[in-house]
């Protein structure tokens, strides 16, 4: 089944303002190959780790290793909330590659600060661009969250579906 990806940009620092709503939260740059850990979080965001079937756990290392890449967990009361990605492999762009909640902490208003830390993340490596994607199959609000940090729309696309 074809789907519809829209694509979102700023070229500019959105300087957010978002409190965090909870105390102890920590977030993290996961900084060893640890490949387990990763398929469990991808996994448990995503569901059966859908996008990492084909990838073996030595593609995940080198991935989670690369120094453009990085993989940023967040911990709420000590346990893991949350992901996202950063591929920063093209000069001057920082491409938020992933960022979602794992199921038990969605549905508590963590969405605006947690995209509001991808965001910041982002532009502290001080790009020219920072940019995203969401896909039809994405929550119906994300699109919606993501014009509220500051991207703005510029193509949108029919993908080809599975074929």
């Amino acid at each position: 089944m074809a789907g519809i990806t829209t694509y979102l940009e700023m070229r500019e620092h959105p300087r957010l303002q978002t409190r965090g709503p909870h105390r102890g939260g920590m977030l993290l740059r996961l900084e060893e190959a640890a490949v387990p850990f990763y398929r469990y979080l991808h996994g448990r965001m995503v569901g059966g780790g859908a996008g990492l079937p084909d990838r073996s756990d030595d593609d995940l290392a080198a991935r989670i290793l690369d120094p453009d890449w990085d993989v940023f967990v967040l911990y709420l009361g000590g346990a893991p909330a949350g992901f996202f990605e950063l591929d920063r492999r093209r000069p001057g762009e920082v491409h938020l590659t992933r960022l979602g909640l794992l199921p038990e902490f969605r549905g508590r208003h963590l969405g605006k600060w947690f995209l509001g830390l991808a965001v910041e993340a982002a532009w502290d490596f001080q790009p020219e661009r920072v940019w995203t994607s969401v896909s039809d199959g994405d929550d119906p609000r994300a699109i919606l969250l993501c014009q509220w940090a500051g991207f703005v729309p510029y193509e949108t696309r029919r993908e080809p579906g599975p074929g």
